[in-house]
């Protein structure tokens, strides 16, 4: 029987895209509260104020490979990689500039930071979990470069599954439906759109970071270790009505 418990204590995490005190932060936490040593990035040049103590913190920009590989290089072994560094501009993505951006930050940017620790994933048998969205299943009429570039993240998971398992690298992926953060908050200051998504979900609420942490730090577990290549919907189940 596998350890079902999430004991991380002597494990090495870094959580990509963390600063902002949304997803990426709450699992952040969760990690550390289990006993993962970890580090977090972010765009912004500081993190959030409460986790400034919390973390080691490095200002990183994910469409930058020779800044993503030189912060790999500084990390002498990684456990667990989270990707979480995520950008959308509801109702503005039509413009070609601006959906390149979102897919190279979003898509690519996963794929830059996973190339970059495969090495030191590898040497630890480590663990991907990289962060999707129900987007990834739906059309989004107002969010197309961020649909688009979901899409792409749980078809990176699969991909990523299959070349890396012989390496004992174990990749998933993790799609949140509706959750209250700083980039949900465009959307959130329409009332109808917020009752509908209300509505439609059978939890009947949006979800909060903390409820994505749960999923991530299972992935990352024992408890899995026989599931690679998989996307966990976390959306109070929006997704199946």
């Amino acid at each position: 029987m596998p350890d079902v418990s999430f004991d991380f204590a002597g494990q090495s995490a870094v959580v990509i895209g963390a600063s902002r005190g949304g997803i990426g932060a709450a699992i952040a936490r969760a990690l550390q509260d289990a006993g993962a040593e970890v580090n977090i990035t972010g765009a912004e040049d500081s993190c959030a104020p409460e986790d400034a103590e919390r973390f080691a913190y490095t200002q990183l920009d994910v469409t930058d490979t020779a800044a993503v590989r030189a912060f790999a290089a500084g990390l002498s072994s990684v456990d667990i990689l989270v990707n979480c560094a995520a950008i959308t501009r509801r109702g503005e993505e039509m413009a070609p500039e601006f959906f390149s951006h979102v897919l190279d930050v979003n898509l690519t940017g996963s794929f830059r930071c996973a190339e970059a620790m495969y090495p030191a994933l590898k040497a630890r048998g480590g663990v991907i979990v990289n962060i999707a969205s129900m987007y990834a299943r739906f059309g989004s009429p107002r969010n197309p470069a961020y649909g688009s570039s979901k899409a792409g993240v749980e078809q990176l998971t699969k991909s990523l599954a299959i070349a890396w398992a012989p390496d004992g690298i174990r990749v998933n992926a993790v799609a949140p439906g509706f959750i209250v953060t700083e980039q949900s908050a465009r959307a959130r200051q329409d009332p109808a759109f917020v009752a509908a998504v209300e509505a439609r979900t059978p939890m009947s609420r949006w979800g909060q970071p903390g409820d994505i942490a749960g999923a991530v730090l299972f992935l990352a577990s024992p408890a899995s270790q026989f599931m690679t290549g998989c996307c966990l919907p976390v959306d109070g189940g929006y997704s199946v009505v």
